[in-house]
C-alpha cells in the first residue's frame, strides 16, 4: 500500500510539475515579455491577468497549491535520490543531479518572488506595475539573482517535461527519448532568451 501511495505521488508530482505548474510559468514569461515592447505594453498585459474573474481562487489552487504540493515531495525526492555522477558520469544522470538542484534554487526563487511582488502587492505596499519590476532590477544584486532564479526554473521545467515523457509512457524508445531530449533543450533555450531579455529590459532598459 505504501508503495503504490508513493507511486501516486510521484506520478501526480510529475504531472503538476507540467500542467498546471509549468504552463503558467511559460504564460508568466510571455506576459511580462511584454515590457520589451515598452512601459504601457507591460502594464497593460500585467492589469489584464490581475483583472481576471476569480483571480485569487484561481492563483490559490491552479499555482500556489500546486506548487506547495510539488515542492515539498520535490524537497523530499532530493534527500532521497541516489546521485550516480561520481560512478555513472553520463549525460542522464547529470541532468538528474542538476534537476534537483536546480529544483532547490528554484524553490529559493520563487519564495522571494511571490513575496517581493505579489505579498507586497496584497498588502498594499506596491503596485502590480512596470516600475515595481524596473525597480527591483536595477539593484545588480537582484539582477543576478533573477537572472539564475529563471534559468533554473526554466531549466528544472525543460528537463522535467524529458522525465514527465518518460514517466507516463510517451517516450519509450531510445529513438523517441533522444529526440526529445533535443526538443527540450530548444525548450530550454527558447524560454531562457524570454525570460533574460525581459530581465534585462527592466534593469538597462534595452
Amino acid at each position: 500500500m505504501a508503495e503504490h501511495r508513493e507511486f501516486f505521488y510521484r506520478r501526480l508530482h510529475s504531472l503538476l510539475g507540467v500542467v498546471p505548474i509549468g504552463l503558467f510559468m511559460v504564460q508568466h514569461l510571455v506576459i511580462n515579455h511584454f515590457a520589451v515592447y515598452g512601459e504601457e505594453s507591460f502594464n497593460r498585459a500585467a492589469g489584464f491577468m490581475a483583472g481576471l474573474p476569480f483571480v485569487l481562487l484561481l492563483e490559490i489552487f491552479v499555482i500556489y497549491l500546486p506548487i506547495l504540493f510539488h515542492a515539498i515531495l520535490g524537497v523530499y525526492i532530493v534527500f532521497v535520490a541516489r546521485n550516480n555522477t561520481r560512478t555513472y558520469g553520463f549525460f542522464r544522470n547529470w541532468m538528474f543531479r542538476l534537476q534537483r538542484i536546480t529544483g532547490i534554487v528554484t524553490l529559493v526563487f520563487i519564495a522571494w518572488h511571490v513575496w517581493e511582488t505579489r505579498v507586497q502587492i496584497g498588502l498594499g505596499n506596491v503596485d502590480l506595475d512596470y516600475s515595481l519590476m524596473e525597480g527591483i532590477l536595477t539593484n545588480p544584486f537582484m539582477f543576478w539573482f533573477y537572472v539564475i532564479g529563471v534559468v533554473s526554473a526554466v531549466f528544472h521545467f525543460a528537463n522535467g517535461l524529458w522525465s514527465f515523457l518518460v514517466t507516463w509512457g510517451i517516450t519509450q524508445s531510445p529513438k523517441s527519448q533522444k529526440i526529445a531530449t533535443y526538443a527540450v533543450i530548444v525548450v530550454f533555450f527558447a524560454i531562457s532568451y524570454l525570460g533574460v531579455r525581459t530581465l534585462i529590459q527592466f534593469a538597462y532598459g534595452v
